[in-house]
């Protein structure tokens, strides 16, 4: 790995700080993000922004994790809409869509790419 693509990667928290089949919320600067880490999944962690366009509040992290129609989705714990883990994109209004982050595991490490 060179240094630029190791600078573009920052690390947000650790394997140990997620909960698996639900989300935590980390900060990549100024932005909240909410984290999902499925581990039975073949991409363990998901990447969105915490906050949820609709109720405008960041609470997506305390969201329920679902699928519908072979979509996993995040439903807000205010409205109840549902979003994409993948796109970001809410499944009631196609209108809208939330920032969705690169992510990975390295080791025991999460990390997010700079956007």
């Amino acid at each position: 790995m060179t240094a630029l693509e190791r600078s573009a990667w920052v690390v947000v928290c650790e394997r140990q700080d997620l909960v698996a089949g639900g989300g935590v919320c980390a900060l990549l600067g100024n932005e909240q993000v909410a984290l999902f880490y499925l581990p039975q999944e073949d991409c363990e962690v998901y990447a969105l922004a915490n906050r949820d366009p609709i109720g405008k509040a960041n609470v997506l992290s305390r969201g329920i994790v679902g699928d519908i129609g072979g979509q996993l989705v995040v439903a807000s714990p205010l409205y109840k809409q549902h979003f994409s883990l993948e796109s970001g994109v809410c499944l009631e209004d196609e209108r809208i869509r939330i920032p969705v982050y690169a992510v990975r595991l390295d080791g025991d490490s999460v990390l997010l790419a700079q956007p």
